[in-house]
């Protein structure tokens, strides 16, 4: 993994031309972000468990998949035999997010557990410990639906998170989902976050591809 990286988000892709929109983006990126949500945790509905299978048949990139759902631990098995890489769940939805976390790697996936941007930041506190987690994904936006603003507070999230990961010495990813443009991708990479899911920023381009370039050129990375 280079030190930054951009995680496209398939929910603003045109799902008439699915594979056309991932293979644009494919030779610049190595992570696809894939938002399931179930009208229950957030009110929309988008992609399951058969849309993230046919993915993995036409693409090596890592499937990046975030459960917006109010039962995670009833669907971590369908979506690693579908095909994820990583499977990140809200804190907000399980009662036991140990135990889902080693239930995830048992599966052996990578585990990552996502916070809402209303949940107070120290209830990932126990999870910034060395090896207690994979990935680490703070949503800039109330999730739900693409397109919306950076909430200008995750910064300060971002930067605790940064830090008291380094001070654990974890090597848990911190990544950051909602509103990351050419106007916020460099305050949320300066603040810490590693792994930058962008959506609206690079499937509403005309060129996806193109438009991750330009995201990447804004952190200094070469692709």
């Amino acid at each position: 993994m280079r030190e930054y990286e951009l995680s496209p988000s398939l929910l603003s892709a045109d799902f008439g031309y699915v594979m056309r929109d991932v293979e644009s983006i494919t030779p610049y990126c190595s992570f696809l972000h894939l938002d399931v949500m179930d009208g229950h945790y957030v009110p929309n509905l988008t992609i399951g468990v058969p849309v993230i299978k046919s993915i993995r048949k036409h693409s090596d990139l890592i499937l990046d998949t975030h459960l917006m759902i109010t039962n995670p631990e009833e669907f971590i098995k369908p979506f690693a035999d579908a095909g994820s890489d990583y499977i990140t769940f809200h804190v907000e939805c399980t009662e036991d997010p140990v135990k889902l976390i080693s239930d995830i790697r048992s599966l052996g996936k990578k585990a990552g557990i996502a916070i809402h941007p209303d949940t107070p930041a120290d209830a990932l506190y126990p999870f910034m410990k060395k090896g207690a987690v994979d990935l680490i994904l703070v949503m800039s936006v109330r999730p739900g639906f693409g397109g919306q603003s950076y909430i200008p507070e995750s910064t300060v999230r971002i930067a605790d998170y940064r830090k008291r990961l380094d001070e654990n010495g974890s090597d848990a990813i911190l990544s950051v989902d909602g509103g990351i443009n050419i106007k916020t991708v460099k305050e949320a990479s300066e603040a810490g976050a590693r792994l930058l899911v962008a959506g609206s920023a690079v499937f509403g381009h005309e060129d996806p591809g193109q438009a991750a370039k330009e995201l990447y050129s804004l952190i200094g990375v070469e692709v």
